[in-house]
C-alpha cells in the first residue's frame, strides 16, 4: 500500500513534464562547430598528487569537470565559516535578520574567543552589526566574529550549529556535519566532503548572488583600529576570482574552497589535504586556470530568461514560468564537438502557493561526452492559492 502513491507520483511527474521535455529537446539541441575551440592543448593541469582531494564544478551548467576523492571526508577547519555565512544570508533574505542588527560580544564569548586563531579583534561587551561580523568572517576568517554572529542570532552556539546542520541537510550536504560555527578543532565532529562543499558554494552563489558579491572577494578589512589582509590565494591573482575560503588543521592539512567567474562561466573548486600552504596556493591557482582552459562553455539562457513553464494545481494561475536564476550554459572539452539536449524536471503539477524566486524545478543538461548534469530553475512569478473566482476561470479554461 505504501508503494502505490510513489508510483503514481512518478507517473505524474513524467506525464506533467513530458510536453516540456519535447519542446526543449526540439528547440535547444545545439550543434557545436570545431572552429569554436582552441587548437592548442591546455597549459595548466589538475592538482598535483600531493593534493589528495579535488573537485571542480561549473555552476553555469552543473557539470562536474574534475573529481578526485569527492566523497572522502575531511576536516574543513575555517572553510566551516562558509556555512555560517550562507546560513546568515538565508536569514537575511527571509527577513529574519537585518545587516544593521547589532550583536553583543558577551563576556563569555569574549573570554572563549579573544585572540583564538584568526580574529577581528572584537572588544568585550561591544555591540557589532551583522554586516561587520559577516565582513570579518568572510574577509579575515574571524573566529570571534563567527561565534558572536551565530550566538547572537540563534541565542547560543549549540542552537546555531543545529541550524547549520539542518540547513546542510536541506541543500543536500549529505555527508557533512558541523560542530562549531568557525571550524575550530572539535575532535573531528566537524567534517565535510568536496562534493558537499561544492553543493554549499552552489547554493550560496545561486540563491544570494548580491550578498555573495557584497561579502566575498574583499582584499582587506579595517575594524577596531586594525587593518588585516585576506589570505585567499586566488582573488586578485586569477582573473575573475572572488573567493571563497581557506582552511588549515594539522591533521587535515591545507584546503581551499574557491570560485571564479569568466566569460559567463562560474567555476567552483575544492582542494583538500594539501601538505603545505605553498602547494595549496599553487594547486588552487593552476586548478582554476585549468578549468577555464580545458573546457569551453556555450551559453544557453541568460539570468532571468524563461526556460519553460510548469503546470500549477490549486493556484491563481494554471502555470508558472520557470526562469534561470543565473546565466546557464554547458561545457565541452576543448577541441571537441557535440550536441546538447535539455530536459525540465519537476514534481508536477506544482501546488500553490508558489513564491517568486522559489526553486521548483531543475534543468537537465545532456552534452555529448559529458555526464548529465542539473541546474535549478526558479519560479518567475508569485502564484497564490486559488479563490472561488480563480477556480471558476481555471475550470472554464480547462474545458476550452
Amino acid at each position: 500500500m505504501n508503494r502505490r502513491p510513489a508510483r503514481r507520483r512518478e507517473r505524474s511527474i513524467i506525464r506533467s513534464s513530458s510536453a516540456l521535455f519535447a519542446a526543449i529537446a526540439l528547440t535547444s539541441s545545439v550543434q557545436v562547430a570545431s572552429a569554436d575551440y582552441p587548437a592548442e592543448p591546455p597549459v595548466f593541469a589538475p592538482p598535483p598528487p600531493e593534493v589528495p582531494i579535488a573537485m571542480m564544478v561549473d555552476l553555469s551548467s552543473g557539470q562536474t569537470l574534475y573529481a578526485r576523492e569527492p566523497d572522502r571526508r575531511f576536516m574543513p577547519a575555517s572553510i566551516t565559516k562558509v556555512m555560517t555565512a550562507f546560513l546568515a544570508f538565508e536569514l537575511i533574505d527571509s527577513g529574519r535578520v537585518a545587516p544593521e542588527q547589532l550583536m553583543l560580544v558577551s563576556p563569555e564569548l569574549w573570554t572563549d574567543w579573544h585572540g583564538v586563531g584568526s580574529t577581528m579583534f572584537l572588544e568585550n561587551n561591544q555591540r557589532v552589526s551583522v554586516d561587520a561580523l559577516l565582513h570579518g568572517v568572510t574577509t579575515v576568517s574571524a573566529n570571534d566574529g563567527a561565534a558572536v554572529l551565530g550566538a547572537g542570532i540563534a541565542g547560543s552556539l549549540p542552537k546555531w550549529t543545529a541550524m547549520m546542520n539542518a540547513k546542510a541537510r536541506e541543500i543536500g550536504m549529505n555527508n557533512s556535519h558541523f560542530g562549531t560555527p568557525n571550524g575550530w578543532m572539535d575532535e573531528g565532529r566537524t567534517f565535510v566532503t568536496a562534493r558537499d562543499l561544492a553543493t554549499l558554494a552552489s547554493a550560496m552563489i545561486t540563491r544570494h548572488p548580491d550578498l555573495y558579491a557584497r561579502y566575498f572577494g574583499k582584499r582587506t578589512l579595517k575594524f577596531n583600529g586594525f587593518e588585516q589582509r585576506n589570505h585567499d590565494p586566488v582573488t586578485g591573482v586569477v582573473p575573475g576570482a572572488d573567493g571563497i575560503k581557506t582552511g588549515f588543521t594539522n591533521q587535515a592539512g591545507y584546503g581551499f574552497l574557491g570560485s571564479a567567474q569568466r566569460d559567463g562561466r562560474r567555476l567552483v573548486m575544492v582542494v583538500g589535504g594539501a601538505p603545505t600552504s605553498r602547494i595549496q596556493k599553487q594547486a588552487s591557482r593552476a586548478f582554476l586556470e585549468w578549468g577555464f582552459q580545458s573546457f569551453t562553455g556555450k551559453p544557453l539562457f541568460a539570468k532571468g530568461d524563461v526556460v519553460a513553464a510548469a503546470q500549477v494545481q490549486g493556484g491563481s494561475s494554471r502555470s508558472v514560468p520557470l526562469i534561470a536564476p543565473i546565466d546557464l550554459g554547458y561545457d565541452l572539452p576543448a577541441g571537441q564537438t557535440g550536441t546538447v539536449r535539455l530536459r525540465v524536471h519537476y514534481e508536477g503539477p506544482l501546488r500553490a502557493p508558489i513564491a517568486l524566486g522559489e526553486q521548483v524545478a531543475e534543468l537537465e543538461i545532456i552534452a555529448d561526452g559529458m555526464r548529465p548534469s542539473r541546474v535549478p530553475l526558479v519560479a518567475g512569478e508569485d502564484v497564490e492559492k486559488a479563490n472561488i473566482g480563480h477556480r471558476l476561470l481555471n475550470g472554464v479554461a480547462g474545458l476550452i
